[in-house]
C-alpha cells in the first residue's frame, strides 16, 4: 500500500510538471475574458485557496477558486455573450460560479471583513490583495497563484504548508470569533496534513471558544464533519492528542473514536469500508441507540440513517447468533449481498477486540469463494400449478424460498408441489 501511495504521488508530480491545471483550455478562456482591456502589469485575477494548496502538495484538484478585483456585476458583464454560463451562487458575498463544459470555477471579489458575529460576515469589496488575504482563515489558504503559476504569498503560507503547520492568520482568537466553524476546519486541516503537534497558543484559543460552536447551524457543522470523515487518513486523528481531545468535546457522541486505530491494518484501497457511512458506523454504533441520537441531533439524511440502522441491526445479530459467519454465512450472503456482508465483517473487525486481522482476511476469502445461488422458482411456476390469487401467489413464493434456504438452497419439484398444494388449501384471510 505504501508503494501504491508513492506511485500516486509520483504521478501527480509528473502531471504537475507537464500538465499543470492552469494550462487547461477552459481556464485560458476564463482568464482571457477576465483580463480583457486590463491595464498593463495589473493583476486582476488569481487562483487562491484549495486548488493552489493542492497543486503545491501534488494532490488531485477538484474545485478551483479564483479571486478577482472585479465586482460580481462587472464579472457578469464581462462574461455576457461568452461560452460561460454564470450562476449567482453567493452574490451577496461577492461570489459567482462560471460554468463551461464540465468545469466549474468559483470567482470571488477581493473582500475585507467589516463585521462578524461568529457565524456570518459582513464584507466590503476591495482591490487590495493583501487585505483580502488578511480576512482568510489559515495561512495555507491565503496563497495566490497567477495564470502562469507564479506564487503570491503575503501570509507565508507556502512555508507553513511545507512544515505541515496549520496557523491562523493574525490573532487566532480573533479569527475564531469571526466564524466558529474555523475550529472544525482547523481539525480537518490538521488531520489532512498529518500535523502531530499543534501550536499551544492556538489550542488554548480554541478551547476558550468551544462554546461558540453552539451558535453554528447543525447543517454547517455536519457539512464540515463530512469533509473530515471523508479524509483517507482519518486514522491520523489519533496521532495528535490536542486535536483528538477537542474533536471529542465537539462530538461527544463519537464514543468509539479509538476504533479507528484498526483502520491502520485495513487495505487503503478497501473502498467498501473507507466510506463516510462506514466511518460514522465505526464511531457511533453499539448495542444501544447511540447512533440514533446523533442522527436526530444533526438531522442526517434518511439514507445515512437507514445504512447505519442496517449495520447496527446486523451487529446485534452477530452478537446474538453464534453461526452468523459460520454455517449461516451463505444464507446471509444470499439475503444481504456480498458487499454488505464485507462491510459488516470490516465493521466488526474494528469494533471487536477478539476479531483478529487473520480472521478478517479469512472471512473475506470465504465470502468471495461462495457462489450465491439463484432462487429457481417464480410466479409463473406457481400459477402453472393452479394458484390464481395474487396474495396466495406471493405467500407461496415466500414459503418456497424459505424452505429452499432451510434445505441448504435445494428443493426438488415434488417438495415444491407439496408446498404449493398446502397454500391452495389455506384461507386467504389467514395469510
Amino acid at each position: 500500500m505504501e508503494k501504491l501511495s508513492k506511485n500516486t504521488t509520483l504521478f501527480y508530480k509528473i502531471k504537475k510538471i507537464f500538465f499543470p491545471f492552469y494550462r487547461s483550455k477552459d481556464i485560458k478562456k476564463l482568464f482571457y475574458i477576465l483580463e480583457k482591456d486590463k491595464e498593463k502589469k495589473s493583476q486582476v485575477a488569481m487562483f487562491v485557496g484549495g486548488c493552489v494548496r493542492k497543486f503545491l502538495t501534488n494532490e488531485s484538484i477538484n474545485d478551483i477558486d479564483i479571486a478577482t478585483i472585479f465586482t460580481p456585476e462587472e464579472i457578469k458583464e464581462k462574461f455576457k455573450d461568452s461560452e460561460f454560463k454564470i450562476i449567482n451562487t453567493g452574490i451577496k458575498h461577492g461570489s459567482i460560479t462560471a460554468v463551461i463544459n464540465s468545469s466549474k470555477f468559483e470567482i470571488t471579489t477581493l473582500r475585507r471583513d467589516v463585521k462578524t458575529d461568529g457565524r456570518h460576515a459582513e464584507v466590503s469589496f476591495t482591490e487590495d490583495w493583501k487585505q483580502d488575504s488578511e480576512r482568510r482563515d489559515f495561512t495555507i489558504n491565503s496563497i495566490y497563484m497567477d495564470k502562469k503559476g507564479k506564487i503570491y504569498d503575503p501570509q507565508n503560507g507556502v512555508d507553513d504548508l511545507k512544515k505541515r503547520k496549520i496557523k491562523f492568520i493574525g490573532e487566532p482568537t480573533l479569527r475564531i470569533e469571526e466564524d466558529y466553524l474555523r475550529i472544525i476546519r482547523f481539525i480537518r486541516f490538521s488531520i489532512h496534513y498529518k500535523c502531530k503537534e499543534s501550536d499551544s497558543k492556538i489550542i488554548e484559543s480554541i478551547k476558550l471558544n468551544l462554546n461558540g460552536i453552539k451558535n453554528l447551524s447543525k447543517e454547517r457543522i455536519l457539512s464540515e464533519l463530512y469533509k473530515i470523515i471523508k479524509l483517507r487518513n482519518i486514522k491520523d486523528l489519533l496521532e495528535n492528542e490536542d486535536i483528538k481531545d477537542i474533536f471529542l468535546v465537539i462530538f461527544p457522541e463519537f464514543k468509539y473514536l479509538d476504533r479507528i486505530k484498526n483502520l491502520y491494518y485495513l487495505p487503503e484501497d478497501d473502498v467498501l469500508f473507507q466510506t463516510p457511512t462506514a466511518i460514522f458506523a465505526l464511531l457511533l454504533i453499539d448495542e444501544k441507540d447511540n447512533f440514533e441520537y446523533f442522527c436526530h441531533k444533526y438531522k442526517v439524511s434518511n439514507k445515512l440513517k437507514k445504512d447505519l440502522t442496517f449495520i447496527a441491526d446486523n451487529f446485534i445479530r452477530f452478537k446474538q447468533e453464534k453461526n452468523y459467519f459460520k454455517k449461516d454465512l451463505k444464507e446471509n450472503i444470499y439475503k444481504l449481498g456480498k458487499n454488505n456482508i464485507k462491510k459488516i465483517i470490516s465493521f466488526i473487525y474494528c469494533a471487536e477486540k477478539f476479531f483478529s486481522i487473520n480472521l478478517l482476511r479469512k472471512l473475506i476469502i470465504d465470502v468471495d469463494k461462495i457462489q450465491v445461488p439463484i432462487f429457481p422458482f417464480n410466479g409463473q411456476h406457481v400459477i402453472d400449478q393452479g394458484l390464481e390469487d395474487g396474495k396466495k401467489i406471493g405467500f407461496a413464493l415466500r414459503e418456497l424460498e424459505k424452505c429452499w434456504i432451510e434445505n441448504n438452497f435445494n428443493l426438488n419439484n415434488k417438495q415444491a408441489i407439496s408446498i404449493v398444494n398446502k397454500v391452495k388449501k389455506l384461507n386467504i384471510l389467514n395469510i
